[in-house]
């Protein structure tokens, strides 16, 4: 899913950037396995999850421009995106999920 994204965000910024600004960043921390054990000799490997990413476009051609920032570290998620609307309206949205929350 990762890798998926990525492309996405690799080919939309190849075509933004023929038409205005645009930039991206990934950072993926890599932890250390930690075996987990099921029982009955059966154990699998745990790496805790973290990793940041974010985009910005800047379109002035088009009026394109909208951002997202998010980074997770472990069963915590935190993230913003903008985007602003035809009309001239900026939407402005914060998110928070874990094991809590969703």
């Amino acid at each position: 899913m990762f890798f998926k994204m990525f492309c996405v965000l690799s080919v939309a910024v190849a075509v933004v950037s023929a038409h205005g600004h645009s930039s991206q960043f990934v950072h993926k921390y890599d932890g250390h396995h930690q075996p987990v054990h099921h029982g009955h000799g059966h154990h699998d490997y745990y790496t805790h999850p973290k990793f940041e990413f974010g985009y910005k476009v800047d379109d002035e051609h088009t009026g394109d421009h909208k951002s997202q920032h998010e980074h997770r570290d472990g069963d915590v998620v935190k993230g913003h995106y903008s985007l602003h609307e035809p009309d001239g309206s900026v939407r402005d949205v914060h998110y928070h999920g874990d094991h809590h929350s969703g």
